[in-house]
């Protein structure tokens, strides 16, 4: 088919991606196509993680740093050095890559806090908050709301949204040049350890598995250079094709209301708009820590 003057040879659309609701390849292709003018300016210029499924939910997967080697020569890379070795990153800059991407059943899209140039310099500081067992989206919003209200202490305003999975996430967007990793990285574990003495019941700062029970983990680490977040209206790979989905703050009131299908987002978007859109824009100083 030809998207935007790109021809792409598409295959096996009718292989089923979530076989517990049926959702194939094709409405995969379908899904990202007409979310894509609210997606994609959240991909364009950062380095993505392809996370890819070739067989569905239910069997192996992998994860793609590299760009595959077979792309079309329109499809932009991003070459980054990690370590000791360099790597050519995928970047999605448009409608045919888009559609390149889920054609190769990349489910999940993983791109970095920051754009390629300056790699150093994140736009956003971000908490995923991840619910411990006897732990649940409840417990999630609670704590979206706290930390909500410490960042607003600092003069910052911040975004959430589902994971898409069980949790939520909290983006105080920067859009600083003069913010690194070796700011936001400090800072965010400084909140959480915060948050944690303060509700020492609700919030844990540590990835220990047996401190977690019943509490809700405010994962800090995720503001590092080499490390991704799954892009706002990217699918996640459950066994029903959830989004991670932004929310208005006052939908958070109902939790049980909080879980959003492929379909469902593109409604949302088509009547709400972008509700992330200011996460691109907003500009804010981090406060000294």
């Amino acid at each position: 088919m030809e998207v935007e003057g790109r021809t792409l040879s598409l295959s096996n659309l009718t292989k089923v991606m979530y076989p517990e609701t049926g959702f194939t390849k094709g409405a995969l292709i379908d899904y990202y196509s007409r979310v894509s003018g609210a997606l994609l300016p959240h991909l364009r210029g950062r380095p993505l993680t392809l996370k890819r499924y070739p067989n569905g939910v239910e069997a192996a997967h992998f994860y793609e740093k590299q760009c595959p080697s077979h792309r079309p020569d329109w499809v932009r890379t991003a070459t980054i050095p990690m370590g000791r070795k360099t790597i050519d990153f995928c970047l999605c800059e448009d409608l045919p890559t888009l559609v390149w991407l889920a054609n190769l059943a990349d489910l999940e899209l993983h791109p970095s806090l920051s754009l390629a140039e300056p790699i150093e310099q994140p736009t956003v500081m971000a908490f995923d908050l991840d619910p411990g067992d006897g732990a649940g989206l409840e417990e999630c919003c609670a704590v979206a709301v706290i930390l909500r209200e410490s960042l607003q202490r600092l003069g910052l305003e911040c975004f959430a949204k589902t994971s898409g999975s069980k949790g939520l996430q909290v983006y105080a967007p920067l859009n600083s040049d003069e913010v690194t990793y070796d700011d936001t990285k400090p800072l965010s574990n400084a909140l959480a350890r915060h948050l944690e003495a303060e509700h020492p019941n609700l919030i844990v700062s540590s990835q220990k598995k047996e401190l977690r029970r019943g509490k809700v983990l405010i994962d800090w680490s995720q503001n590092d250079e080499h490390k991704t977040t799954v892009c706002v209206y990217s699918l996640r790979a459950r066994g029903r094709p959830t989004v991670s989905t932004p929310l208005a703050w006052e939908e958070l009131e109902d939790p049980r209301a909080l879980s959003f299908e492929a379909d469902a987002v593109v409604e949302r978007v088509e009547a709400r708009g972008d509700l992330f859109a200011p996460v691109l824009s907003l500009e804010q100083e981090l406060p000294e820590l």
